[in-house]
């Protein structure tokens, strides 16, 4: 192992670290100026790891920071300073510290964040030796392997495919994949997502319109079949179609032909279809929701996409990926993550798939404290926190307010529409006083109280002899948390999605089925 440089030009900074280092058999080497640094590295010296003072006569830290980032790239540095102000620490983290240390420190805690930096150090030589480059597509699952022997089979064919799964398990990639893979790779991929566009639009969309065929419609336009001829249209949440619009989509896969809107020429569609749905299409037959004969238009070759908890040895993999494109995309150094922090992933279901654990990833690249992620740096949802410290009783006025302003961690906060539609709860006399009172003699002790209350909740409508209690109350629960997200985001539903964990085509989805638009 190679030595630990310390620079400081207090004396008896470099005289504590040295001794306190040496007693755990680390190599040291300590300097009195970034000036001498320098010119150890020009001679060809390399340390494991660097510690460095801010502020020393003939240069900064965060200078030699930035020349280490040169010379240097995967050296980790820790920074310390006396000055504990937000300029320094928003400076070395800019300039790509491992870690910012402020002036006193506690001398064992500062040996062991020099332990971490060693370690992840030498973790980072290992992967510089052994990594790969990685794939088009991730994934070394079984699950995945057969998703790309698939489209290997399928790459010379214009076969129509339906690709199935849950949101954010990458449908569209995959429909990438197929074009990009296909005689038709040299032509465009056009991609629309039929739950995003409104009823009335969706057509024209589709199908383009001519001048005057509707009020607005100024100009003749060219919809997605023109825009894809000679390529591919991807049509996403085919489920969520209209049914009178499906007819004229079974019609053009037919054929070949459409019409646009107001239109009277017939046109030809020389477009490979893909097709993608999280739904289950042949329920959606079944209720009278989706047409039978285009069912099996579409189903001639269908694809199945894993959800992220049947493939979780692919997490370390996708995660250290994510990292360094969130990293390329902020502009700044790519985060690492430990093992043990990896391993607490492995452990999540990951409801919102691949798409969640991208934007956990992006989370990670900005909020995450230092350059190496730990367990403790995961998001509290992540980690099975509890939840956050109930209110006073002062502000404890209503279910429904206590949900949305403490949030859906909070004490009754999955409980706030399940209040409001089903029996009415004692009155508050104390947060956590009223729950206790109220709780049946059997409740698990040290359950969250949200928790306990649907249990109470769930006892009352069972033992009334109630029909249909799980959509009932699976129903309200999502209601309460998609209102208090909208809330939390002030209406914007992206943000709400993002902070939820699911995908903005299962948000919509979800505001729909539940009325919430009202």
């Amino acid at each position: 192992m190679r030595p630990i440089w310390v620079v400081d030009d207090d004396q008896s900074i470099r005289f504590v670290l040295e001794k306190a280092l040496a007693r755990e058999q680390y190599p040291v080497r300590t300097f009195g100026s970034p000036k001498d640094v320098l010119r150890a590295l020009e001679a060809g010296d390399d340390p494991q790891v660097l510690v460095s003072d801010i502020r020393m006569p003939g240069g900064s830290g965060i200078e030699l920071l930035s020349e280490l980032r040169t010379r240097r790239p995967g050296l980790p540095v820790i920074v310390m300073t006396a000055y504990s102000d937000l300029d320094s620490a928003v400076s070395a983290f800019q300039g790509g510290a491992f870690e910012y240390l402020p002036k006193p420190f506690d001398v064992t805690k500062a040996v062991e964040l020099i332990r971490r930096a060693v370690d992840e150090s030498l973790r980072e030589q290992v992967a510089d030796h052994g990594g790969v480059e990685a794939p088009e597509m991730l994934g070394q699952a079984p699950a995945m392997q057969d998703v790309f022997r698939a489209i290997g089979r399928l790459s010379q064919s214009n076969v129509t495919v339906l690709i199935t799964g849950e949101s954010g398990t990458g449908k569209e990639l995959v429909a990438r994949a197929l074009h990009r893979h296909s005689p038709r790779a040299g032509g465009p991929f056009v991609a629309i997502n039929t739950a995003a566009i409104p009823k009335d639009l969706l057509e024209s969309e589709l199908f383009g319109h001519e001048r005057g065929a509707f009020t607005g419609a100024q100009a003749m336009r060219r919809g997605r079949f023109e825009q894809a001829d000679g390529g591919t249209l991807f049509l996403d949440e085919i489920g969520d179609m209209p049914f009178d619009l499906q007819t004229r989509l079974l019609r053009v896969l037919s054929d070949g032909q459409f019409y646009r809107v107001g239109g009277h020429q017939p046109l030809k569609a020389n477009v490979r279809v893909i097709a993608a749905t999280h739904q289950n299409l042949e329920e959606r037959v079944r209720q009278g929701a989706f047409r039978e004969d285009l069912y099996h238009r579409l189903n001639v070759i269908r694809l199945r996409l894993p959800a992220l908890r049947e493939r979780r040895e692919d997490i370390p993999m996708l995660v250290r990926f994510f990292l360094v494109k969130s990293a390329r995309e902020l502009g700044v150094e790519a985060k690492r993550i430990t093992d043990a922090a990896l391993a607490r992933l492995a452990m999540f279901e990951f409801p919102g798939n691949v798409r969640q654990l991208e934007n956990l990833c992006h989370w990670l690249t900005v909020m995450a404290p230092a350059q190496v992620v730990e367990p403790k740096d995961l998001p509290p949802e992540l980690l099975g926190a509890a939840p956050s410290p109930a209110p006073p009783a002062a502000e404890a006025f209503a279910p429904q307010a206590a949900a949305a302003a403490a949030g859906p961690s909070a004490p009754g906060a999955g409980l706030g529409a399940a209040t409001a539609a089903g029996a009415a709860p004692a009155p508050l006399a104390g947060v956590h006083g009223a729950h206790e009172a109220a709780l049946p003699p059997d409740t698990t002790a040290g359950a969250p109280t949200w928790l306990t209350g649907l249990e109470r909740e769930a006892r009352r409508r069972l033992l009334a002899g109630e029909p249909a209690v799980w959509d009932a109350l699976a129903q309200q629960f999502e209601s309460g948390l998609i209102r208090t997200a909208l809330d939390v985001t002030r209406g914007r539903r992206i943000e709400a999605a993002l902070k939820l964990g699911i995908g903005r085509n299962t948000i919509t989805r979800k505001i729909q089925e539940l009325g919430l638009d009202d």
